[in-house]
């Protein structure tokens, strides 16, 4: 187990920058998941953690070790890819025991055995050791390559997107399914991914990457409820965070091109400032004698609820409602919001205003 920090790390490739002075604590036994866009920095940031990649500046820090020089045998890492990294030809039992036999380690046939079969029924793979790996399911080859990580009982688990090749059936099986090793492992886990479901499921914290920067990081609340800036709060929530232009007037936000104001409370700005309204879309409230007009542009129907496109204006606004909402396209509709949902946004760099 490991407590990790990235200390002012960037990372170049040629004319690219990948990571811009990322500072960043890891706590031993944290579930900690890094999400971000293709591009993002991600993947480089977890190889900079493995030692895979020697950062240009910063250092890496384990245990309260500076380990920017160690390699990754060192750090004592394991990481799980997208790509299973699997032997094909070999059984699962041979892929379990493989990473066991290299000569940097010195188990009896007896420890590794005993590790192998305690991480087979960790993962429920008891039944499959026997069976060549080119036989199994993409899940199936999944656990085992998590397998694979967890029989070195290293201090530190790396995940590199490793559940994006599977179906969403399997991908939600799978999500739980880590969440219960990592309890029971009380292991640091860093999960990188795209996918802002696992995400807000996943982690005891987010770090939000954009661009090699690090924008904000938060639990799951905060980074849901009290987003840093704008990219943070259309990162998560799906639909996104709805962000309307206006004016701040009063107790009013005025909105631009939509002829209609909604009311605020506990406002952050000044009177006359215009600003960038946001409100997540289950805070949109539909009633007839709610103050807004608009039209109803799109119904996607998800069983449990609706998601409401509202043309408003110059503006289109996402609202979910009840499945039992009787609602068409092109419906007249008046909606509100809850006014002590609001959070108020600088329109030019967007920063939540609560925040600063």
């Amino acid at each position: 187990m490991a407590d990790i920090a990235l200390q002012g790390i960037t990372k170049k490739f040629g004319p690219n920058t990948a990571l811009r002075g990322v500072d960043i604590d890891i706590k031993d036994g944290e579930f900690f998941v890094l999400l971000g866009q293709t591009g993002a920095g991600k993947t480089t940031m977890l190889r900079v953690i493995a030692g895979l990649e020697k950062p240009d500046a910063g250092r890496v820090m384990i245990e309260g070790q500076d380990a920017t020089a160690w390699n990754a045998a060192q750090r004592d890492v394991a990481l799980v890819l997208q790509q299973y990294s699997l032997y094909p030809r070999l059984t699962v039992r041979g892929n379990l025991e493989f990473p066991l036999k290299s000569r940097t380690h010195n188990f009896t046939p007896t420890e590794i055995r005993e590790r192998v079969e305690r991480a087979a029924e960790t993962l429920q793979i008891t039944q499959l050791l026997d069976r060549k790996v080119e036989k199994l399911s993409g899940g199936e080859m999944q656990r085992v390559s998590i397998g694979r990580a967890i029989v070195r009982q290293p201090r530190v688990f790396l995940m590199d997107e490793p559940l994006s090749a599977l179906d969403a059936n399997l991908r939600d099986v799978l999500r739980v399914e880590l969440k219960k090793l990592h309890n029971e492992l009380g292991a640091t886990f860093v999960f990188v991914t795209h996918d802002q479901v696992e995400a807000m499921s996943m982690g005891d914290k987010i770090g939000v990457l954009n661009k090699g920067k690090l924008v904000q990081v938060g639990t799951p609340d905060e980074i849901y409820n009290r987003p840093l800036n704008t990219f943070v709060a259309r990162a998560v929530g799906t639909p996104p965070m709805n962000l309307l232009n206006g004016t701040l007037e009063g107790d009013k936000a005025q909105m631009d091109g939509g002829g209609y104001a909604l009311p605020v409370t506990r406002p952050h700005g000044t009177n006359g400032q215009n600003l960038r309204f946001g409100i997540r879309p289950e805070d949109v409230v539909i009633a007839a004698d709610a103050p807004a007009k608009g039209r109803v542009f799109d119904v996607e129907n998800h069983g449990v609820m609706k998601i409401l496109t509202i043309h408003a204006g110059d503006a289109h606004i996402h609202a979910t409602v009840s499945a039992q909402t009787q609602v068409g396209i092109d419906d007249p509709i008046a909606f509100g919001w809850k006014p002590e949902k609001v959070l108020y946004f600088d329109p030019q760099t967007g920063r939540n205003l609560a925040l600063v």
